[in-house]
């Protein structure tokens, strides 16, 4: 088994509605050897499992072998701006989920894609400004710091 040291959390750069299928042919036509998250949350709640833990997903260049990546199916609003779009029933499986996560790897660290940008202006502090992406759209390590 690998030696997982983050759990990155993300959104698909999609609106909310889009279907799994729709993600997976965004994969396919990529050309990648493995998909870019582990498991995927619909807008139902439903988790997805896409890829075996015992896989390297394509989720954060540079993390990918020691990661485990979660995403939500959403991220941008229907003007296709970047926002939390998650449903009450994506919140709730999410929570479940990394829950489930952290007792697999307990010294996991839960983060957000974003998390991994550079502090460009080195004032200790990732900033909005700074963001590679803003994946996924909200702060995963202040949410699920409980976990």
């Amino acid at each position: 088994m690998r030696n997982i040291e983050k759990i990155f959390v993300h959104c698909t750069g999609s609106q909310c509605g889009t279907s799994v299928q729709s993600i997976l042919g965004v994969f396919k036509a990529m050309g990648w050897k493995n998909l870019g998250y582990h498991y995927l949350v619909d807008a139902e709640g439903t988790v997805h499992r896409l890829l075996g833990l015992d896989k390297v997903a394509n989720g954060v260049r540079g993390h990918n072998a020691t990661s485990v990546h979660v995403a939500y199916i959403g991220g941008l609003t229907a003007s296709g701006k970047a926002a939390d779009t998650r449903t009450a029933a994506q919140r709730d499986a999410l929570r479940r989920l990394l829950a489930d996560l952290r007792r697999r790897y307990p010294h996991a660290a839960i983060m957000g894609h974003r998390d991994i940008s550079p502090d460009l202006d080195g004032n200790g502090k990732i900033e909005s400004n700074e963001y590679i992406k803003a994946c996924p759209c909200f702060n995963a390590r202040e949410e699920y710091a409980d976990i």
